[in-house]
């Protein structure tokens, strides 16, 4: 089994052809829809030993994508992210251990710490003599902790949205 502390110390830049921010929520509490954002950028330094390590993430908001434009758009609204505001989420990680990564979650100008449930996939070296690294992580929040409030009540019961969001990364990283 692969080890955190396989990872060399150093600079490490996120792969984003290769990589996943994404998430789900339920709809009409019956099914669920997958969205991911496509503008981020990350700053990783391992340090050895790599529970010393820091993670920092900036995710343009305005870059969401479910396959449905007309939900992008209003996630975009100030009904729920507000980009014209608040173009950016952020994360900084602030503890990781062998099997998590803890830190705080910015969004619409609202922290609130998460715990990632980590999983590291091992280390390669690709056909090109460069070294890259895969991470898993995912987490569940309830949008509402950061302000994202809106929604509709059904007539049979439950809401058009769930509070509850899963948070899924799946990171192919690149030694710098």
């Amino acid at each position: 089994m692969a080890s955190i502390n396989d990872l060399p110390a150093g600079p490490w830049t996120v792969d984003a052809s290769h990589s996943v921010i994404g998430f789900t929520a339920r709809h009409l509490m019956v099914t669920k829809v997958r969205g991911q954002f496509t503008d981020y950028t990350a700053d990783i330094n391992v340090a050895d030993p790599a529970t010393e390590s820091t993670v920092n993430v900036v995710v343009q908001l305005a870059s969401i994508e479910t396959g449905a434009a007309d939900r992008d758009t209003h996630l975009r609204s100030a009904d729920f992210f507000d980009t014209e505001n608040n173009p950016t989420m952020t994360f900084t990680s602030t503890k990781i251990t062998e099997d998590s990564m803890t830190g705080d979650l910015t969004i619409k100008g609202v922290t609130k710490p998460v715990t990632f449930d980590l999983e590291f996939n091992g280390v390669q070296t690709d056909p090109w003599g460069g070294q890259r690294a895969g991470f898993e992580a995912t987490a569940d929040v309830n949008r509402k902790d950061w302000g994202l409030e809106w929604n509709v009540a059904l007539e049979g019961g439950g809401v058009l949205v769930s509070d509850k969001i899963k948070l899924a990364l799946d990171v192919e990283l690149v030694k710098a």
